[in-house]
């Protein structure tokens, strides 16, 4: 009974940790301009960092590796940028039943949108792409499941490549960015670093709601021990298909943020080196861990910041830096500090 007690008193203290760490976190990065700390690579740093919690979402508490999370990422990005400075919606027309793949782009013309309808345009644009490819993807388990994402990111790459609406290599740029509910001037920085800051947050809460609901704990036991889970009655597909769509919008949520954070959408959101980026964000800072995905991303992006003055050593040096917390930090560095201290962050 007594080890009853303990578990319950440590699973009860969890919620009120993680908590404290948000509202630390939250302060830090609301006091972050006001400090000196350069407003761009902070902006961009919380829009990696909600896509690695997404990612963690899926891969952490899903148990399904992703090698194509990119795709959501870019195509909210591409979406959002277009809505917002052109507004006309492009889709895709067969032109043949006998040649399925033969398609052209279909321009309506609508004016542009205003930054919260492009944002949601966006959002929805990945939410879509995540049902579509969800479908396919859940139908496979372990690598074949990780090859057949990073398979549909490819195509989604090449597409985005190729199509007129995106410019190709040289993107979408100069994207205006006008007022947030008509209200909010997102050209002035502050606003648009709160604006990008409150949509972090908003994102951060609902992924730790998801993992903290019952939903989440079935989830979490389909990860664990999925022949068990199916006995008990739970439909395990069903639940990694809504895992996969959960997480393919929020990172959507994420590529839409950052259109406004950059004034631009470029083709090397949509890279399979973007993919590997977010696995990489998720590791280092500890893969199963709700604070841990944000803290993996601002060291990467720190990093890029840091080591790009040298160059192709900086890729070196940054490698080298990967090699020594995976041996160090097996659990990442969330991970290993939560162990050593006995606490679930």
């Amino acid at each position: 009974m007594a080890g009853i007690s303990r578990i319950a008193g440590r699973e009860a203290r969890q919620p009120r940790e993680v908590m404290i760490v948000f509202v630390g976190m939250a302060v830090l990065l609301a006091l972050a301009p006001w400090i000196g700390v350069y407003q761009y690579y902070v902006m961009q740093a919380m829009c990696y960092a909600l896509l690695a919690c997404a990612f963690n979402l899926l891969v952490g508490y899903g148990g399904l590796l992703s090698f194509g999370h990119a795709m959501f990422l870019s195509t909210a990005g591409y979406v959002t940028a277009h809505l917002v400075t052109v507004g006309a919606l492009v889709v895709p027309v067969t032109l043949s039943r006998m040649v399925p793949l033969g398609f052209m782009w279909i321009r309506i013309p609508l004016p542009p949108l205003s930054p919260e309808l492009a944002i949601l345009g966006g959002t929805a644009a990945a939410a879509a792409l995540s049902v579509a490819t969800g479908y396919v993807a859940i139908r496979r388990q372990g690598i074949y499941f990780s090859m057949i994402t990073l398979a549909l990111a490819e195509l989604v790459y090449f597409v985005f490549l190729r199509a007129s609406f995106t410019h190709g290599e040289d993107g979408i740029t100069g994207v205006p960015l006008g007022h947030l509910f008509g209200i909010l001037p997102l050209s002035h920085p502050l606003v648009l670093y709160h604006v990008v800051l409150v949509g972090f947050l908003a994102g951060f809460l609902v992924i730790y709601r998801i993992i903290n609901s019952p939903f989440g704990e079935v989830l979490k036991a389909i990860r664990d021990n999925e022949p068990r889970a199916i006995s008990l009655g739970y439909t395990a597909d069903r639940y990694k298909l809504a895992a996969f769509i959960l997480s393919g919008t929020l990172a959507g949520f994420a590529g839409a943020l950052k259109v406004f954070a950059t004034q631009g959408a470029s083709l090397s959101d949509a890279e399979w080196s973007m993919s590997g980026e977010i696995v990489l964000m998720t590791l280092l800072g500890g893969l199963g861990t709700v604070v841990g995905p944000v803290v993996g991303a601002f060291v990467i992006v720190a990093m890029k910041l840091y080591l790009a003055d040298f160059g192709q050593w900086g890729m070196i040096v940054q490698g080298m830096i990967f090699v020594v917390c995976v041996l160090i930090f097996r659990r990442g560095i969330i991970g290993e500090i939560g162990h050593y201290f006995g606490k679930s962050l």
